[in-house]
């Protein structure tokens, strides 16, 4: 039999069979999808002989199973969220002269900084971990974006003179 009659009979033989342990496991249509051809391109790469077909639907069924742990337990799933669920909640609408507007009008190397220890509440050193610098650099960072935004907010009128 070849690669086609091979893909041809898997296809029709087990497809629905992945399909739905796949969903099951993920409870998205695309990533059971991508299961599913993952699965046929094993099979199809690494051709193995199998004693009955219960032995071989067995199999890979084991193999979608594996295959959807795998995903399951994969820190980028553990990190991301649908586009779905960033739908339903909206960005705060910032106002003109708000902290928001002022962080928002930043150079992005700031506003990222200020953005994650004042709204997100890590520290610095979490912040450098997150972008990829150095500890020092984002206290300079923080230090020259609380200063944009003291002038930004008008924020020099109420300094104390000593």
């Amino acid at each position: 039999m070849n690669h086609n009659q091979q893909a041809q009979r898997l296809a029709e033989t087990y497809a629905d069979a992945i399909l739905r342990l796949s969903y099951a496991y993920l409870k998205n249509t695309h990533d059971a999808q991508d299961v599913c051809q993952t699965v046929f391109v094993k099979l199809l790469t690494e051709p193995r002989e199998f004693d009955s077909p219960q032995h071989e639907k067995a199999y890979i069924l084991r193999m979608a199973a594996n295959a959807c742990k795998d995903i399951l337990k994969s820190p980028w799933r553990r990190r991301t969220c649908g586009l779905d669920t960033v739908l339903e909640v909206p960005a705060p609408a910032a106002e003109d002269g708000s902290v928001l507007a002022a962080v928002n009008a930043l150079p992005p190397h700031y506003r990222a900084v200020i953005y994650l220890f004042y709204y997100e509440g890590y520290q610095a050193a979490e912040i450098g971990t997150i972008l990829g610098l150095p500890t020092a650099t984002v206290h300079t960072r923080l230090a020259r974006g609380r200063a944009k935004l003291k002038t930004l907010l008008g924020g020099t009128e109420y300094e104390q003179t000593v």
